[in-house]
């Protein structure tokens, strides 16, 4: 028996039982695009989330008090020494920084005139536009602090210069930040969200006055920009030199941005390839499906194999021709899945296009692989089963 034959043969039996072929390839179908969908899905949400927290650069590195191996209550309750304003000022004279910016995070309420908005409340210093790659849309940004004290400055996100202001212009104007008193004196550009925080509804104030509005006595963290002529291992051993002379011991933790994505991609990583394993248990539904659908086959052509057999086809050849049999089905129902898939995914971009869904090339061959791998496993015991009938006894069922 040639190529052309068996595959004449195969054509012939799945075309005879359309219905039948149909309902067995349409658990394939289902369980295909189940899996491509998740793992699209899930290497969106993972490529978001790398953009998102690429944006900041990759020359940064964050510096938070307490060390990280030393966490829970005994690092709650241990002595360690806040990060403060000197120690920002110290890294900020460090040979290859271009930029130091001290954070100081909280919530509060902004009040102007009989308005009131809660938003989230930056201290930071003059370098954080140019640190974090923000620009400012109207006036300027906070002015480099030269005295002991900070001028009550803000600057405020483009969501709340709307809900407040309202077509006025802010600039120049008092607010009432959490009973102090700052003038307004530049907008932030509209940024949009970030893994689900607004950066519109937000207010930058010097991180000495947040330090003071919310009763803090350290800096909850400290960015570093460094120059493109070095590298982040040797910053890091930089900054941690200097911070240990100054704080006597590292009570302190350095993440920098390669650590930090490298992580990030990791896990997601890991997390696009469980939800794609969970999606592929509706698989196992569709490989039931063609195990049962061959069984059953096998049991009706009976006489037909038996005939095949006294013509001379051998038990390999027999077996061949239900093996491809299967997988043809189920090959079938993962292109249809991939279809299916394709015009799911055409949905979700023309009715909510900022939906985090991505198809990866490699990961749709790999689930067409993955189907016809099902075809051929479910279709190899009814195989050779119709491989080992007697001829003679095959065709005395007719």
């Amino acid at each position: 028996m040639k190529a052309p034959d068996l595959l004449k043969i195969v054509t012939r039996t799945i075309s005879f039982g359309r219905t039948r072929a149909v309902l067995t390839s349409l658990g394939i179908t289902i369980g295909i695009a189940a899996v491509a969908l998740l793992t699209s899905i899930g290497e969106g949400v993972r490529s978001y989330v790398m953009d998102e927290f690429s944006q900041f650069g990759a020359r940064i590195i964050a510096i938070n008090p307490g060390k990280n191996v030393t966490g829970g209550m005994g690092g709650i309750l241990s002595t360690v020494r806040p990060l403060s304003l000197q120690d920002a000022e110290a890294l900020r004279q460090a040979p290859y920084v271009e930029y130091v910016v001290p954070v100081v995070q909280g919530a509060g309420a902004i009040e102007y005139k009989q308005r009131t908005r809660n938003v989230d409340i930056f201290g930071v210093s003059a370098d954080m536009p140019a640190a974090w790659r923000f620009a400012v849309a109207q006036g300027r940004f906070l002015p480099r602090n030269n005295d002991a004290r900070s001028s009550p400055y803000a600057v405020i996100g483009h969501k709340v210069k709307q809900e407040l202001f309202q077509g006025e212009s802010p600039l120049g104007q008092l607010i009432r930040i959490g009973g102090m008193r700052f003038r307004v004196i530049g907008v932030i550009e509209p940024k949009g969200d970030m893994l689900g925080f607004d950066l519109d509804d937000t207010a930058y104030i010097p991180a000495d006055l947040a330090l003071d509005l919310f009763n803090r006595e350290g800096l909850m963290e400290v960015d570093v920009i460094f120059s493109p002529a070095t590298d982040s291992t040797y910053m890091s051993a930089l900054i941690k030199k200097m911070l240990i002379q100054r704080h006597g011991r590292e009570d302190f933790t350095l993440i920098t941005q390669d650590q930090m994505l490298t992580s990030l991609n990791s896990i997601l990583s890991v997390l696009t390839l469980a939800v794609g394993l969970l999606g592929s248990i509706s698989l196992l539904v569709g490989g039931v499906g063609i195990l049962t659908t061959m069984t059953t086959s096998v049991r009706e052509r009976t006489s037909e194999i038996g005939l095949l057999r006294a013509l001379g086809a051998t038990r390999a050849q027999v077996l061949s021709l239900f093996l491809a049999e299967a997988v043809t089905l189920s090959t079938i129902g993962g292109v249809c899945g991939l279809l299916l898939m394709g015009v799911v995914t055409a949905l979700a971009f023309l009715f909510a296009p900022e939906f985090p869904i991505r198809p990866h090339v490699p990961f749709l061959l790999i689930a067409l692989l993955l189907s016809s791998l099902i075809g051929l496993i479910a279709g190899v015991v009814p195989a050779l089963q119709a491989s080992r009938l007697n001829p003679i006894d095959a065709l005395r069922t007719e």
